[in-house]
């Protein structure tokens, strides 16, 4: 059985790169908002008269708190018909229509195994989710690395937040990786990356998130490494 549609209050909007906004949204209608790390929320916007095109689906980035606020993190997708209406449209105070959580695309039950969580753009936001959580609940894991691949070093989403976690979490890795700028750390794409961790093939898990043909490269390369389907879990973006 779907959630049911409810209202939510736009509470706060912050500019987190030049063309991504973070979004916090409260659901007045119940006191706490439960859901999963990793799963996600459906917007329905008045950008259509047809109901399913409607609808858009953004992964939840806050982590379960108990409380009835999450936050959203939106990139404006130049052509596209939500993101733009978002941008130009949505200000604090307003309200939107949304149902959810969705998804099956979550923090594993089982952190034993070493786990690479592999991202671009927002797709770091349902990772940033688990990753608060195991924080905040002190959630016992092997190793964990996130690999977030962008462009240029403004595009780097919680960049600092991603850091602390670092220096907080033993056994957690953060490997940024700029495609299209000359910086201090690593040059390239995140298929790179994980190619080099695993050479030795260790016993691991892949969660794969972002536009649709980072992820269906990745999880081709890391079968070709010999990784069996059931290792890598997957969320397409567009």
């Amino acid at each position: 059985m779907l959630p049911k549609w409810q209202s939510g209050v736009v509470t706060d909007i912050v500019q987190a790169t030049p063309n991504t906004r973070r979004f916090w949204i409260t659901l007045p209608e119940q006191p706490t908002f439960a859901f999963l790390p990793g799963q996600f929320v459906t917007l329905d916007l008045p950008i259509s008269d047809q109901r399913n095109k409607r609808w858009r689906s953004y992964s939840i980035a806050s982590a379960p708190h108990g409380g009835n606020v999450i936050e959203l993190i939106i990139v404006q997708v130049i052509g596209g018909l939500a993101s733009p209406y978002i941008f130009n449209n949505i200000k604090i105070g307003d309200s939107v229509t949304l149902r959810g959580p969705h998804g099956i695309f979550v923090l594993p039950t089982d952190l034993d195994k070493e786990h690479f969580f592999i991202c671009t753009g927002t797709g770091i936001a349902p990772f940033r989710s688990m990753l608060r959580h195991i924080k905040a609940h002190s959630i016992p894991f092997h190793k964990i690395h996130l690999l977030f691949g962008t462009r240029r070093r403004e595009d780097l989403l919680y960049e600092a937040e991603m850091r602390a976690l670092e220096a907080e979490l033993p056994g957690f890795h953060y490997h940024p990786t700029l495609s299209r700028q000359h910086w201090e750390g690593r040059m390239g794409y995140v298929h790179d990356i994980y190619r080099e961790l695993c050479q030795d093939h260790p016993e691991a898990k892949f969660m794969l998130c972002g536009w649709t043909a980072m992820v269906d490269d990745a999880q081709e390369k890391i079968l070709e490494m010999g990784y069996a389907k059931k290792d890598i879990q997957v969320e397409r973006y567009g």
